[in-house]
C-alpha cells in the first residue's frame, strides 16, 4: 500500500522533530499504522535558518498555502503557532477534505468548537494530543483510556517554564526575577514571558482537557488565570516549613453548580507526588469515579517529545482514514450533539484553602482583630505562624491556613484586613488544595 502523504507547516523545534521522528522510526511506524508516512512538501518562513532535521527529499518552499492545497497532500500538520494564519490554514485544510494534526493550543482553546465543527461536516480528523503537556499522552488517556469514568477533577503542572521558576526557588532559595533571567537564558522562557508566568500557556491548556473531560464546549475566556510573578521566596519557604509546595496549577472540578476552570499558585502537600515534579516536567492528576486518581508524568515541551505526540496523532489519523467518519472517536471525546452546558463557576463561587501572608504591627490586640474578621466571613484558621519583626522593623510577617471557604468570603475579609491601620500594604493570598482522592 502506498504511503501517505504529508504536507508540514512550520519548521521550526517542532516541526524539525517531527521530520526527525518520523524519518528515523519510519519502518516501526508503518508497523503501527499499517502504512508509510512521509513528508512530501513543507513550508517555513526562513529557508535559509540552520534546521535540527535532514530535509532532504521534502519540498520546501515558504507560503503554506502552497502545502495546503498540494492535491497529493492528505493530512497537513500546522506547527506555525498562534490563532491567526493557523486558524486559516487549518480552515483551508479542512474545506479541502484534508485531515489536521496540530500541536496548537491556543488555536484549540480560542478556535476549536468553529473548527471541530467543520471538520465534522467534512468527515476528517483534526487531531490534537501534542497542544498539551507536550509529549505526555493526557488527550488519549482521558479521551479513550478513561471513558468509562466520570471525571470528577483534574490538576495539572502543564507549564515548564513556571515550573522550572519555583523548583529553582525552593531549591536554591532564589528571587523569581532571578531564575527569570536565567530561564530565558536556557531557552524556557520567551524574551517576553508573559504567556508562561501569568498563566495564559497553561489556561489554553486547561481549557482543552476541561472539555474532553467533562464534555463541554472549550471556553478559553471563561478560565480564570493569575501568574506566579507576585509569589516571593518567603512564601516558598513559609509553605516548606509548613509541609506544603507551592505549584503553578490549572485546576478543573466538576461540582453541584458548575464547573470551576483555574490556573493560580497552589500550595500542594509535599508528600503527593505532583509535588514533587521539579524543572521543566509536567504533570496532570485525574481523579476518575471508577479509577481512582492516576498520574501522567513526562516532558512537557522539547523538539521530540513534542513530535513524539504528533507522530502519535499522525498514526491514529492514518488508521482512522478508512473508518466511517460517524464512528470515530470524537473530537472531544463526547459525541458532538452531546456536549453539556454546564456553567462555568467564577472564582467568586470556587471553594478552596488559604494560605495567607500579612505584615502585621507587632503590638497586642492585632492578632485578635484579624482572626475577629475572619471569624465574621465563617473562616476558620487551620494554622498560623508569627516571625519576629527585623530590627529595623515595627511589623512581624503572620502567615495563616485557612480551612475551605468560598472566595468572595475570603476577598471580603481581606479588604477589611487590609484596610487596617496595624497591617501594611497587601495580604499575599494562595491557595491551597489537598488533592485528596476523596474529595
Amino acid at each position: 500500500m502506498n504511503p501517505v502523504k504529508v504536507g508540514l507547516l512550520g519548521l521550526g523545534t517542532v516541526g524539525g522533530g517531527t521530520v526527525n521522528v518520523l524519518k528515523r522510526n519510519a519502518k516501526e511506524i508503518a508497523r503501527r499504522a499499517g502504512r508509510g508516512i512521509v513528508i512530501v512538501q513543507a513550508a517555513a518562513r526562513d529557508l535559509n535558518k540552520p534546521r535540527i532535521c535532514d530535509t532532504t527529499g521534502i519540498k520546501l518552499g515558504t507560503d503554506p498555502n502552497e502545502v495546503v492545497n498540494n492535491p497529493e497532500v492528505e493530512i497537513v500538520i500546522e506547527l506555525i503557532g498562534g490563532d491567526t494564519l493557523a486558524k486559516e490554514m487549518v480552515l483551508k485544510a479542512i474545506e479541502q477534505g484534508k485531515h489536521v494534526v496540530t500541536a496548537n493550543k491556543a488555536l484549540i482553546a480560542k478556535h476549536g468548537n468553529e473548527i471541530f465543527a467543520k471538520a465534522q461536516a467534512k468527515g476528517v480528523i483534526v487531531a490534537f494530543e501534542a497542544a498539551v503537556a507536550g509529549g505526555i499522552p493526557i488527550i488519549k488517556a482521558i479521551r479513550e483510556g478513561l471513558a468509562g469514568n466520570q471525571i470528577q477533577w483534574l490538576a495539572g503542572i502543564i507549564n515548564g517554564t513556571g515550573n522550572f521558576i519555583l523548583t529553582e526557588m525552593r531549591d536554591k532559595g532564589r528571587d523569581f526575577d532571578d531564575v527569570l533571567q536565567e530561564a530565558q537564558a536556557l531557552g524556557y522562557a520567551e524574551a517576553d514571558p508573559t504567556f508562561d508566568v501569568e498563566g495564559i500557556d497553561a489556561a489554553h491548556k486547561l481549557t482543552i482537557l476541561a472539555s474532553i473531560a467533562f464534555g463541554i464546549p472549550l471556553q478559553f475566556n471563561k478560565t480564570y488565570t493569575e501568574g506566579i510573578t507576585r509569589i516571593t521566596r518567603e512564601d516558598v519557604t513559609y509553605a516548606e516549613a509548613l509541609g506544603y509546595r507551592i505549584k503553578h496549577l490549572g485546576v478543573a472540578r466538576r461540582t453541584a453548580k458548575g464547573i470551576e476552570l483555574r490556573v493560580h499558585p497552589t500550595l500542594i502537600p509535599a508528600r503527593r507526588l505532583i509535588a514533587n515534579v521539579d524543572g521543566v516536567k509536567n504533570a496532570v492528576l485525574v481523579m476518575g469515579d471508577a479509577v481512582g486518581p492516576t498520574l501522567y508524568y513526562g516532558a512537557g515541551a522539547g523538539a521530540e517529545p513534542t513530535a513524539s505526540a504528533v507522530v502519535a496523532d499522525l498514526v491514529d489519523v492514518v488508521r482512522a482514514m478508512t473508518a466511517d467518519p460517524e464512528n470515530r472517536v470524537p473530537h472531544l471525546a463526547f459525541q458532538a450533539d452531546a456536549l453539556a452546558n454546564d456553567p462555568i463557576l467564577s472564582m467568586d463561587e470556587v471553594e478552596t484553602a488559604y494560605y495567607l501572608r500579612m505584615q502585621a504591627l507587632d503590638k497586642p490586640g492585632v492578632m485578635a482583630r484579624v482572626a475577629s474578621i475572619l471569624g465574621e466571613q465563617q473562616i476558620s484558621i487551620e494554622a498560623i505562624i508569627q516571625k519576629e519583626p527585623l530590627e529595623d522593623s515595627q511589623f512581624a510577617n503572620i502567615i495563616m491556613l485557612t480551612h475551605r471557604v468560598q472566595e468572595k468570603q475570603m476577598n471580603q475579609a481581606l479588604a477589611k484586613i487590609e484596610s487596617l491601620d496595624t497591617i501594611d500594604g497587601r495580604v499575599t493570598r494562595i491557595r491551597l488544595e489537598t488533592l485528596d482522592s476523596s474529595k
